[in-house]
């Protein structure tokens, strides 16, 4: 009976989601350190900021994602599912990104901080992450 009003408290629960989704915000970062062709940190510890603007929307991104997906699931591995879930949609549409921009490299231009190109993935992430939050509600 004690152990489960513990896990009840608001304080535990809230400690819980946010220790869980730090987590898995870690796991997508080195996901996507694996997906682009540049070295995310590197770049931004060099002053690239088309690299800091790409790499800022995957990460508020991926937690709006997770946002959703806390207020509208009953258990945490329902909540860590569906934020999984829309990450991959998130990578997904990093790619799109890619194939839709046959005229440049988007990998290339962010690499050589094209700030242009880094605003509108960062856009893209950002946007998107709403749309697959609102679908996964």
């Amino acid at each position: 009976m004690l152990l489960s009003s513990f896990w009840a408290n608001p304080l535990v629960e809230s400690a819980g989601y946010f220790s869980v989704v730090i987590l898995c915000l870690v796991v997508s970062m080195v996901i996507f350190e694996l997906v682009t062709k540049y070295k995310n940190w590197e770049e931004i510890k060099k002053g690239n900021v088309a690299v800091a603007m790409a790499t800022g929307g995957k990460i508020f991104g991926v937690s709006n994602i997770f946002k959703y997906s806390i207020e509208h699931n009953n258990s945490l591995f329902q909540m860590i599912g569906w934020g999984l879930f829309g990450f991959t949609l998130l990578i997904i549409a990093y790619w799109l990104f890619e194939f839709l921009t046959p005229s440049f490299n988007v990998d290339q231009e962010i690499e050589k901080d094209n700030r242009s190109v880094g605003f509108i993935s960062l856009i893209i992430s950002v946007g998107l992450s709403f749309v697959i939050g609102a679908s996964i509600s």
